[in-house]
């Protein structure tokens, strides 16, 4: 039996064959695709360069506070199936569902987006507002974050 890796974006120790990805020639296991993709995303956030911890190593935490309208009310059963399915992702640190249908999250950036909880809400059957005001909010957000987690990952000083 392989001796366990510690997933560089939540910490979880995880096989080291476990959804692989080699960056730079190094190995790294992840215990979910949503800690793969963040890494695959923003690898410098979690691992530094010669000289300099990335924010992870340093223990960074970004808590985000997101609302979600949707695009009709939950029924009791779809809001209890929501929270299960946004609670077991990583980083996700409360959920509060607000007249059936706002959805307000609390998250670390560092482990999570706004665009992998919308999926999420997707993979359950929650469909998001679609007026134009609040797609323009969602992309808004996609960018900021991409600005922001871009603008904290370490680089190398060639």
């Amino acid at each position: 039996m392989s001796t366990p890796v510690k997933d560089p974006v939540c910490g979880m120790d995880v096989v080291p064959a476990q959804l692989e990805t080699i960056y730079e020639g190094i190995h790294y296991a992840f215990c979910s695709e949503q800690c793969r993709q963040r890494f695959v995303a923003n690898p410098h956030l979690y691992i530094g360069v010669p000289g300099e911890k990335a924010p992870k190593q340093k223990g960074v935490v970004l808590f985000k506070r997101r609302r979600f309208q949707l695009d009709t009310p939950l029924a009791a059963h779809d809001a209890m199936v929501l929270d299960e399915a946004l609670g077991a992702m990583m980083g996700v640190k409360a959920i509060v569902i607000q007249d059936d249908n706002i959805v307000t999250i609390t998250y670390d950036l560092l482990q999570a987006t706004a665009d992998q909880l919308e999926a999420k809400m997707g993979e359950v059957g929650v469909k998001l507002g679609e007026g134009w005001a609040e797609r323009l909010r969602r992309g808004f957000v996609h960018y900021m974050e991409e600005c922001e987690v871009e603008n904290l990952e370490v680089n190398s000083h060639h």
